[in-house]
């Protein structure tokens, strides 16, 4: 279990490449805001799963590796899964600076952009 639990470690320090302050400041743009899957219909006006996934990455981000749960080993699983498929997405041909699929991806801690 350990070796998973490193491996999935290392993978979600890789994913996520946004400090939490960083991530903590975006969530509270309207863009942050606006994006992501919300409801059943995906089109309610709750906050978005990748939002509230933005939150527990900061609070994950900010714990102690002897402290995370394996709830937390799991979202941070979670998290890897979603990065690497949407980064194959390979997100829209012009202007990824200001796209939906670049916010969507910074609700989950990676902002496709940095170096």
């Amino acid at each position: 279990m350990a070796d998973d639990q490193d491996q999935t470690y290392r993978d979600f320090a890789e994913a996520v490449n946004m400090s939490p302050a960083a991530i903590e400041a975006f969530l509270n743009t309207d863009d942050s805001k606006r994006v992501g899957w919300k409801g059943e219909d995906g089109k309610g006006s709750g906050e978005s799963v990748g939002h509230a996934s933005g939150k527990r990455i900061v609070e994950i981000k900010r714990t102690h590796k002897s402290d995370l749960s394996e709830d937390d080993y799991a979202h941070m699983r979670k998290v890897v899964g979603y990065v690497h498929r949407h980064l194959a997405q390979g997100g829209p041909a012009e202007d990824k600076e200001h796209s939906d699929w670049r916010y969507s991806l910074m609700n989950w801690g990676h902002d496709p952009l940095k170096k």
